[in-house]
């Protein structure tokens, strides 16, 4: 018993310092980057007010939620706080600015995360119509995958096909050096990953599963994390000469040997250093890798961080 009392408070000093090394990074550095006081005026149509015609597709900075469709994952006040990533509906993401929506499917097509479901993958296309209705020039990159765990669902790429028809951006390289413009009608980049299944074909309406890269760190420690994600992107490829779209996730997530095990609390020791990590990249010259930024709960902030970035890369400010 005192063994494991030590242990804990020994993470809870590891958690304090982490924190505190992220305070003195932001009070010696500062939080300004090219496009930092950028605001869009209507985050529902941002990439519109940038010029579909000027906004080519490897300069967005896309600002995406994790474990998107956890609004109602499991039983509220009950299991719920142990697996909601966001508070809000697809939908009501999107209008807040979200373009990239990670989605895990199960064997009966119900989103889930880990062992807890939620609703039907239906509602999640049916949010994303309706967005998609409202505006004319906005891209979204749709990521579904098997949950870990769990079994493919039956046909479920033809059932994507049919679902989103049209509003399909085909699988192409050349998609990365196109503009906005230039990929109207087409409103979704599909990236379906399948866990038996086999992977989308080169030049299928669907994306195959190495064209959303990332490298995942699971820990509970923000300094932790974020300088991971700053070595990890280091290494990658500027975006103008990737064929493929690269993911930071601004998230922590709770482990078994820390007594905080809901989501929201552990997230929040990284959610507001945002700025400070797309200011971080400038200062170790690795922001021109910068693609997809992901965050738990998105808020206004973390997208106009995103779209003042990408709106800087457009006048060739960054």
């Amino acid at each position: 018993m005192g063994a494991q009392v030590s242990k804990q408070l020994q993470r809870r000093q590891a958690i304090s310092t982490e924190k505190k090394t992220l305070v003195d990074l932001r009070n010696n550095s500062g939080t300004e980057f090219p496009g930092s006081d950028y605001h869009p005026e209507d985050r529902k149509n941002w990439m519109s007010l940038l010029d579909p015609e000027k906004l080519q597709i490897y300069k967005i900075v896309w600002p995406g939620t994790h474990d998107s469709a956890t609004n109602k994952i499991g039983i509220r006040f009950v299991s719920r706080p142990f697996a909601q990533c966001q508070s809000l509906t697809i939908y009501r993401q999107l209008v807040k600015g979200t373009r990239l929506l990670d989605i895990r499917v199960q064997e009966d097509r119900r989103v889930c995360h880990g062992i807890l479901k939620s609703y039907n993958v239906d509602v999640v296309i049916g949010d994303l119509k309706k967005f998609l209705s409202e505006t004319q020039s906005e891209i979204v990159i749709l990521e579904i995958r098997t949950e870990f765990g769990h079994q493919d669902p039956s046909n479920f790429g033809a059932f994507l096909e049919e679902q989103l028809g049209e509003l399909l951006i085909r699988q192409d390289d050349r998609v990365f050096h196109k503009t906005v413009a230039e990929l109207l009608p087409g409103r979704v980049i599909c990236v379906w990953k399948p866990r038996n299944s086999p992977q989308p074909k080169p030049g299928s309406l669907l994306w195959s599963s190495g064209y959303l890269k990332d490298n995942w760190i699971d820990t509970d420690l923000p300094s932790t994390k974020f300088e991971s994600n700053l070595k990890h992107l280091s290494q990658q490829q500027p975006v103008s000469s990737r064929k493929f779209f690269y993911r930071v996730e601004n998230t922590v997530t709770p482990q078994a040997d820390n007594p905080v095990v809901c989501v929201k609390p552990v997230t929040d020791r990284i959610h507001g250093w945002a700025r400070l990590f797309i200011a971080q990249a400038f200062a170790q010259g690795c922001a021109d890798r910068l693609q997809v930024f992901s965050s738990d709960f998105i808020d206004n902030d973390f997208v106009d961080a995103c779209a003042g970035l990408t709106h800087a890369r457009i006048e060739g400010k960054a």
